[in-house]
């Protein structure tokens, strides 16, 4: 029995943990470098719910918000603009095109969806189609 792994079974490990890190998909995240973007809340606001987005430094003509059924998706593109004689030292503020789309637990009114932007965050109302709403029954 040997006390120290051969140093091929150490290479072969390490090689697996890389491939499995590779095919994770983590490696494909969206402008922001650090997973999903734009990063995004939902939350229930009386019967309907809400969605709030972090679009620092994206133009609202630059967004895209469509809705269909319970699906909502968002897209953009996030552009970096640099003098023209410059030479990047660093760049970790990334730019690129994004596409999100979120199925929730409901059908949305697509006609009662409302979108604002300001200062860099975006929310959306998303009212429940008449459908989904609760409605009270009385009893006789």
């Amino acid at each position: 029995m040997a006390l120290f792994p051969s140093a091929l079974d150490t290479l072969l490990g390490l090689q697996q943990a890389l491939d499995s890190f590779r095919a994770s998909g983590w490696l494909d995240a969206g402008p922001s470098g650090a997973g999903a973007y734009p990063p995004i809340n939902v939350f229930r606001n009386g019967n309907d719910f809400a969605l709030v987005a972090e679009v620092p430094g994206i133009a609202k003509s630059d967004l895209e918000i469509e809705v269909k059924g319970r699906t909502i998706r968002i897209a953009g593109s996030k552009t970096m603009r640099y003098p023209e004689r410059a030479s990047l030292h660093r760049q970790e503020r990334l730019a690129g095109r994004f596409d999100r789309a979120l199925t929730l637990p409901f059908d949305i009114d697509a006609d009662g969806v409302k979108a604002e932007s300001h200062e860099g965050i975006l929310v959306v109302l998303l009212p429940r189609a008449a459908h989904e709403r609760p409605k009270a029954i009385k009893v006789n």
